[in-house]
């Protein structure tokens, strides 16, 4: 009887830092030689990743200027690769703040296995410097004790409204719609707006309707106990998509904290899909997030932060065109790129205006 096939363990850690041996040695002392894979392996399962997290926090913010815009998206992603079937331990999910005039993450905090995304955001929100800065958060962070904090630490909320809060939710819906039905007649034109947008392209046609409603009559009479911290003005965005003959439309209902105009909501609103598109795609497509497999201790939420110190600095290497991957490939083969890529936080610049 033939012997079953193992799969043997390579070890890629050690021997890239083998072949760069000569190269590392110009920043580290390297008595012992490079470590193994098992030694990283070990080293990451046991670091504290809140302190981790903390210093990559604090390392952002030491070389990001504050004047790269004033929009911040929180979102949350799973590490589905991070489930231990085995042990009974769900994959890990992480929550990150993201900024899209400079592409980069913020930070992050990870959900504890009998939690949820509520517990994690005023945790991630400390970390962050807010003062003049608005923040969105999807439905599951509406939460009035989300909107106070934010509001303490000087900046102000967009908050999607849905379900997790019926009853304000419904209210609002009927507001827009009977609003929308009289024309908004009753209401000053200095208290609410509108703008549209349309896209095409790829066979779809996307037409997107935005309104705000600042009347402070209104305002206090959805919120009469004053529960939400300086609401100043509701937000209603339709989504209408063509595909050939198929339309599909949706409403989205926002909480806001600032007398936002149609285009600012807008900008906002449409700011927070950036950190699907470019933070979670990105680490999924480019780094290979969810088939990463490390399970042992800290490992999972570690390997995270060091992707987002990753992501970071090839974001903002500008010197070669070209696709994050083939940054990532070209600076395994040059050093000098290498060199450049780490060196390239000291200077940012906008990639996309807010």
């Amino acid at each position: 009887m033939r012997r079953p096939l193992r799969r043997r363990r390579l070890d890629w850690d050690g021997a890239f830092g083998r072949a760069k041996a000569p190269w590392l040695s110009t920043f580290l002392a390297l008595p012992s030689g490079i470590p193994s894979h098992d030694t990283f392996g070990r080293v990451f399962a046991q670091l504290d990743p809140d302190a981790f997290g903390r210093c990559f926090a604090a390392w952002v913010q030491a070389v990001a200027p504050e004047t790269l815009g004033h929009l911040r998206a929180v979102d949350g992603k799973t590490l589905r690769g991070s489930r231990d079937r085995a042990n009974g331990r769900a994959p890990l999910h992480l929550v990150s703040a993201w900024a899209g005039a400079s592409g980069l993450v913020l930070g992050q905090v990870a959900v504890d296995d009998k939690s949820n995304e509520i517990t994690a955001i005023p945790l991630l929100l400390r970390l962050l410097d807010l003062e003049g800065c608005a923040v969105t958060i999807d439905a599951l962070g509406c939460q009035t004790a989300s909107a106070a904090q934010i509001v303490a630490q000087g900046g102000d909320y967009v908050l999607a409204l849905k379900d997790n809060q019926p009853a304000l939710h419904e209210e609002v819906r009927l507001t827009f719609a009977r609003a929308r039905a009289d024309g908004f007649a009753v209401y000053a034109p200095a208290d609410y707006d509108h703008t549209r947008t349309v896209d095409q392209g790829h066979g779809r046609l996307e037409v997107r309707r935005h309104w705000t409603l600042r009347d402070p009559e209104l305002l206090a009479h959805l919120d009469p106990a004053g529960r939400w911290a300086q609401l100043r003005a509701i937000g209603l965005v339709e989504a209408e998509r063509r595909v050939g003959e198929t339309v599909a439309i949706e409403q989205r209902h926002y909480l806001l904290s600032a007398p936002l105009d149609a285009a600012a909501f807008a900008a906002a609103v449409r700011h927070h899909w950036g950190i699907e598109n470019r933070v979670h795609w990105v680490l999924d497509v480019t780094f290979r997030e969810d088939a990463c497999r490390v399970r042992a201790g800290h490992g999972a939420q570690n390997l995270a932060v060091l992707r987002h110190f990753a992501l970071n600095l090839l974001r903002q290497e500008r010197s070669r065109k070209g696709s994050l991957a083939t940054k990532r490939f070209v600076a395994a083969l040059d050093d000098t790129y290498l060199a450049t890529v780490l060196a390239g936080m000291a200077t940012i610049t906008p990639n996309v205006p807010e």
